[in-house]
């Protein structure tokens, strides 16, 4: 299993950014996949989560009607688009799916919002 996430970026507050994650190795359009963050000093926390159709999505209230996940899977991909950015969205992003009872993660993307 390959997780490969999309670079991140800076952005000014207010702003927008949109990540990918390429995955490989399991059969994607079978697979939950989620999006995590860990900001500095911070657990990891899960920010966005989507079913395997893409039918359902869930989010972490502080993202909620500014995230986006959303998934092609003819192209094995995950995305995020992140709008109306804050400073506390400032942090790594992580790709995340459990496969055959293990959690798999990608190297993750620095998000920094800042003025």
């Amino acid at each position: 299993v390959q997780l490969v996430e999309s670079e991140g970026g800076l952005s000014q507050p207010g702003g927008s950014l949109r990540l990918s994650c390429a995955a490989s190795g399991f059969t994607f359009s079978s697979y939950v996949m989620k999006w995590y963050r860990q900001a500095p000093g911070k657990e990891r926390e899960l920010v966005a989560h989507i079913t395997s159709a893409g039918g359902s999505t869930i989010y972490t209230d502080s993202v909620k009607g500014r995230f986006t996940i959303s998934r092609d899977n003819a192209k094995n991909t995950v995305y995020l688009q992140m709008n109306s950015l804050k400073a506390e969205d400032t942090a790594m992003y992580y790709c995340n799916v459990r496969y055959a009872g293990m959690q798999y993660w990608g190297k993750g993307t620095l998000v920094t919002v800042s003025s």
